[in-house]
């Protein structure tokens, strides 16, 4: 089944990061990861992932997308994502990070 959806996406992660330095930026990223996971697991879970997408405006979302979501960010497999996992899935899913990532990381003495 091939889906014809064209969708505008406008990645606005690199000027958070120019705005907020990479401190910042972290920190937004670690507020967000907070705002969808589950609080009495500490993890983002396909039932924290689904509550909390509808709050965000997003319900319509489909099951199948939301696993497909925490598919793509679970590293080690138990099925949802710790912040790590969260962050990596976010800086992954930026194409103007991914871009420009050599340059940030030198920029902002990341290692």
């Amino acid at each position: 089944m091939e889906l014809d959806i064209a969708v505008d996406f406008e990645d606005f992660f690199p000027s958070m990061v120019e705005r907020l330095g990479a401190e910042g930026f972290i920190g937004e990223l670690c507020n967000g990861f907070r705002l969808l996971m589950d609080c009495e697991r500490g993890l983002i879970t396909f039932e924290s992932l689904k509550r909390n997408s509808i709050l965000l405006g997003l319900n319509d979302m489909r099951d199948d997308e939301i696993v497909c979501m925490l598919t793509e960010g679970d590293l080690d497999g138990d099925g949802a994502l710790n912040q790590v996992e969260f962050c990596i899935l976010m800086f992954r899913l930026s194409p103007g990070l991914m871009d420009g990532s050599k340059q940030w990381v030198e920029d902002y003495d990341v290692v």
